[in-house]
Order: structure tokens, then C-alpha cells, then sequence
């Protein structure tokens, strides 16, 4: 077996992971928050990114191995013909990308089943998770530079973004009701974020090789997510501090079905 031949053995593992996931997505955004359907979907969405993200490391690290053996197709295309780039965007930044999406998936499905019990969360692959994603992203941002890539340079600052705002949760000994809730929307939407990211990045190189690397394509998801993430945020802090007002016949807080 060829290098590209086990190259497309992951590309189809990596459609079949992650096509479920792509669409799965949607169902615990829109879903009644807390319930049956929700969890369901939530639960494949992960496992989905769990695989999708492993997988796409691996194509990453063949890519770094031999560039121009995984992506033929660009041998003698006018703008991926330098196989210093392949390496590069399909190389360090997919490998980048695919760690971001293993980390959210994973920490995010931490929180939701372990709530407030932070040493559940005290794990050496929830910890490691964050410290290779550090590495990772400041690797992704170092080879943006050495190939004038600023795309690469941007993207790597959501790395960055999530290892900090996950650290900051993990050092609470004593996080507030809702503060696990708030960090699983966070996660779990970001999840979304990176694997749409990488589908638009990486699938246009093959359709529309010149849209690879617009920012305008990669900025869609991104705009998105973010959007989803306040919004759900907010809309999970209106209900608590409304239920804490008024409370209902003094039964305690259904923190779950404010999910």
C-alpha cells in the first residue's frame, strides 16, 4: 500500500465520521435544551468529532511526511504546486485544527457529565489536551510566519483562546451552578466551529482551489458559532438569574433543562 493509498483510506473514514457530525450538529443546537433528543444527538456529535478530529491528524501527519504523494492533485496547480505550503496549510495547520476539535469535543463532554465535580475534570488527558493544543496552536502561528501564511497566524488565535478560557474553568476549585453549563455550550459549539472550518478550508481546495485560503470562507463559521455561542449563553443565564428571582414553589433549580 502507497502512501496515498492509506491517504485515502483516512479521507474516507474521515467522510464517514465526519458527515454524521456535520449534520448532527444542528439537531442539539435547535432541540429542546435538556432533553432526550438533545442528549442523543449531543452524544453522536461528539463521539463524531472525537474520530473526525483523530483522523485528521493522522492525514496531517502523513501530509508533513510526504506532501505531494497525499495531494497529487495539486502537483501542478498555480498556487498549492510548493510542497513547503502543502505542508504547511494541509500539514501543521490540519494537524492544528484537528487537536482544536479533539480538545473541544472532549472537554465539553467532560462538563456536561461531570458538572460541578471538578475533580472528575482533573484528568492527565483533560490537562495534556490543553497543554498539546498550546503547543500546537503557537506551532501552527510560528509556521504561518515562516511561510507568510496570516491565515494560519489568525486561526491559531482561537487556540489559544480556548486552552485560556478552558484553564481558567479547570483552576476553580468551586465553579458557580451554572459555570459547567456555559462551558459546554462554549466547547461543544466551538467543536462546530473547528470541523466547519476545516470542511470549508479543505473541501474548497478540491472544488475551488483559489477559495482555500479566502477569509471570507473561513470566516462564515466562525461568525456563526460565535454567534450561537452568545446566544446560547446568554439565553442559559436569563433563565437562571429568573428562576433564582421566582423561584416556583420552592423547588430547587432544574440546572439540566436549562441546557
Amino acid at each position: 500500500m502507497t502512501v496515498y493509498d492509506l491517504f485515502k483510506v483516512l479521507i474516507a473514514l474521515h467522510i464517514a465520521t465526519g458527515a454524521p457530525g456535520l449534520v448532527g450538529f444542528w439537531v442539539p443546537v435547535f432541540a429542546k435544551k435538556g432533553g432526550e433528543r438533545h442528549r442523543w444527538w449531543g452524544r453522536l456529535f461528539a463521539a463524531a468529532m472525537l474520530f473526525t478530529g483523530t483522523i485528521a491528524m493522522m492525514m496531517a501527519t502523513l501530509t508533513l511526511i510526504a506532501p505531494m504523494a497525499t495531494h497529487p492533485h495539486l502537483v501542478h496547480h498555480e498556487d498549492f504546486s510548493d510542497p513547503v505550503l502543502v505542508r504547511g496549510i494541509f500539514g501543521w495547520m490540519m494537524l492544528y485544527l484537528g487537536l482544536l476539535t479533539v480538545n473541544l469535543a472532549w472537554y465539553g463532554w467532560l462538563c456536561a457529565v461531570n458538572k460541578r465535580d471538578q475533580g472528575k475534570n482533573q484528568t492527565p488527558l483533560n490537562w495534556g489536551l490543553q497543554a498539546a493544543l498550546f503547543v500546537a496552536s503557537a506551532n501552527c502561528a510560528l509556521q504561518g510566519v515562516l511561510i507568510t501564511q496570516p491565515m494560519m497566524i489568525g486561526i491559531s488565535m482561537v487556540g489559544f483562546a480556548t486552552v485560556a478560557t478552558n484553564v481558567w474553568f479547570l483552576l476553580k476549585s468551586d465553579p458557580g451552578p451554572i459555570e459547567w453549563l456555559l462551558e459546554h455550550i462554549k466547547a461543544i459549539v466551538g467543536t462546530g466551529i473547528s470541523v466547519y472550518t476545516a470542511f470549508f478550508a479543505f473541501g474548497a481546495v478540491r472544488l475551488m482551489p483559489e477559495l482555500a485560503l479566502a477569509p471570507g470562507l473561513w470566516a462564515i463559521p466562525l461568525a456563526t458559532g460565535l454567534a450561537l455561542i452568545f446566544y446560547h449563553r446568554h439565553q442559559v443565564s436569563r433563565r437562571f438569574l429568573t428562576r433564582t428571582a421566582r423561584p416556583r414553589n420552592n423547588r430547587p433549580l432544574d440546572l439540566d433543562a436549562a441546557e
